[in-house]
């Protein structure tokens, strides 16, 4: 680059000849050479701020061109970076026909050690002892020094155990978020609801699997992403629920009984509005099944759908409704009631050595429960009548319910059907059934005649099932059961204003020997109100009651399930929205007025 002298000697030579300042050349000189710096640095100023500009412009037309394309898309669960199959953690809530939560998630964290970053394992076993009763110091300690690099120690903590471990401070203690199930409710419906537990287990979440009752039986549909969010809706009725339950273990305290179920059912749609069995136990902390004894003992045991019992006289009515329904007899017909019967080396007894005989109408057979009339109209029916028939109510098979525990339960059905086992199979023995068979059955009866098939799931239409019995046969048969409740085995359970109609069933336990124990009793008492309409079945079973009021002990239904099913139907009754009605007195019975 050339520079220009400030003061070039020619013009300074000629100025002075001309007599000029030569001073004034090196002042222009030097203005036109700040000049020509200022401009040069204009232009490279103007240059960077051109390539910043284009650079912002370049940044935000890449930002507004990624947010544009996450806006286009659709929307994603963000997927940890981790090999292996993701855990899906979510389930979905389980509620009750009217909304109310059964069972719900809770946030809640667990709690792992990576023992290379603890200061003091052994102070830490310690402090964690205290918080956790459970937890053992020194076998803590031990597994905190052995070389692992992991170890879980909690997989759930209340809010405040949590807080006390972060007081202990020590920087090998971590926490992980998950999700347990919880139960607002506690035992109740316990064992509908069966209970949930972790199966697949990481740091950051857990997968919460359902281990028994409807949790497990429908188990893919609450873990189902797609419907996370829609709860499942069960046909239970938390409010009858609680009341069922209180009055059950209120009976079965009172009666010395080791179990108890009930079940409250619509004969139209099936739906199961309230199942119970005692006892019971809370599905948040749910008990580990016995390892020896009778598994009936344990309160896992669900007694309303694995306990299949010989359930006695209970099953008389289908005999009778057989026979009707074949045309054999009507309510009118007389049977042979002579008591009591041989049958080759057998002998057949009515309760207490009664004799009902020598005969009794089709009803009263019914209703004074006889052994040997219903022993009798069975061998009308015949072996392979009365099968199809018990077969065709849903008696041989495991009922459907949506329980997992349900396909387990099968009834014990004879395998040969020889002339004995068509008289006691008739009368409730040597067929075995749990209360859930039963109270399909009784619902079959009530609907007017139409298989029914229970559920515990809500939103239920009435069934159109096989028909079974016809219509007539059916308004009979409900007919003889209201005779039982009005004049037979079962007159405690005639709750005024709701036309109670049942059957008492008291079967004798079979023990080890082969034989039966006398005191050893299942009692139940199916039953379906209100007679004239019946729109529900409600059975209750106690297992080994005995009333002791009296100055002998009473071990039969009529004395012990019977009062504990009219105080339950006394207390839902108004609960579904019955109104009592007054039934008219008879027209030949006297009424005392006063003036």
């Amino acid at each position: 680059m050339i520079r220009t002298p400030l003061r070039p000697l020619a013009r300074i030579l000629s100025a002075r000849q001309k007599g000029e300042n030569p001073d004034s050349i090196e002042r222009e000189n030097l203005r036109l050479r700040h000049e020509a710096i200022r401009d040069k640095s204009r232009m490279r100023a103007e240059g960077r701020l051109l390539i910043l500009g284009l650079g912002f412009l370049a940044a935000f037309s890449t930002i507004g061109a990624r947010m544009g394309l996450l806006a286009a898309t659709e929307p994603m669960e963000p997927r940890a970076a981790a090999l292996g199959t993701a855990i899906t953690a979510q389930r979905a809530d389980i509620t009750d026909r009217n909304g109310r939560i059964l069972a719900t998630n809770m946030q809640t964290y667990a709690l792992y050690a990576q023992p290379k970053d603890m200061v003091d394992p052994a102070r830490v076993s310690k402090e964690l002892a205290a918080i956790f009763p459970e937890i053992e110091p020194v076998a803590l300690e031990r597994r905190l020094t052995d070389g692992r690099s992991f170890l879980w120690i909690r997989k759930v903590m209340s809010p405040e155990q949590m807080q006390k471990v972060h007081e202990i401070g020590d920087p090998g203690l971590l926490f992980g978020p998950r999700e347990m199930r919880l139960y607002p409710n506690g035992t109740l419906a316990a064992h509908v609801l069966g209970g949930a537990s972790f199966g697949a287990e990481g740091v950051q979440s857990a997968e919460v699997i359902g281990t028994a009752g409807i949790e497990k039986a429908l188990d893919v549909r609450l873990r189902d992403p797609a419907q996370a969010g829609t709860p499942l809706q069960l046909s239970i009725d938390l409010t009858l629920q609680a009341a069922i339950e209180e009055i059950l273990g209120t009976g079965m305290n009172m009666l010395n009984a080791k179990g108890a179920a009930a079940i409250l059912m619509d004969v139209h749609t099936g739906e199961i509005l309230s199942l119970a069995s005692l006892p019971a136990f809370d599905p948040n902390d749910r008990p580990n099944p016995l390892v020896k004894g009778d598994a009936g003992d344990s309160p896992l045991f669900n007694r309303a759908v694995q306990g299949v019992y010989e359930l006695g006289s209970t099953f008389k009515i289908f005999t009778v409704a057989n026979a009707m329904n074949l045309g054999l007899v009507t309510p009118e017909t007389l049977i042979d009631a002579n008591a009591p019967m041989r049958v080759g080396r057998f002998l057949i007894k009515e309760f207490r050595n009664h004799n009902y005989g020598p005969q009794l109408s089709v009803e009263q057979v019914i209703v004074k429960s006889s052994n040997v009339g219903t022993a009798n109209l069975a061998m009308i029916v015949g072996a392979e009548r009365q099968a199809a028939f018990m077969k065709a109510l849903g008696l041989f098979d495991p009922t459907p319910v949506e329980l997992v525990e349900a396909p387990g339960a099968r009834p014990i059905v004879p395998k040969k059907w020889p002339e004995i086992t068509v008289m006691t199979t008739s009368y409730g023995h040597g067929i075995a059934a749990s209360p859930m068979h039963l109270a399909a059955a009784y619902a079959t009866i009530a609907n007017g005649g139409v298989k029914v098939t229970p559920t515990l799931l809500h939103g239920g239409v009435p069934q159109n099932g096989p028909r079974i019995m016809s219509e007539q046969v059916a308004h009979d048969a409900i007919r003889m059961l209201r005779g039982v409740v009005s004049e037979g085995t079962a007159t405690l359970a005639d709750v005024p204003g709701y036309q109670v109609a049942g059957k008492t069933g008291t079967a004798e336990k079979p023990n080890k020997a082969g034989g039966y124990d006398t005191d050893k009793v299942v009692n139940t008492f199916a039953s379906m109100f209100p007679a004239d309409n019946p729109k529900y079945v409600l059975v209750v079973t106690l297992d080994e009651p005995v009333e002791t009021t009296g100055p002998t002990p009473r071990r039969t239904a009529g004395w012990t399930a019977v009062p504990v099913a009219a105080e339950v139907i006394r207390r839902v009754a108004p609960l579904l929205g019955m109104r009592p009605v007054v039934e008219p007195a008879p027209v030949d019975e006297l009424t005392a007025v006063s003036n």
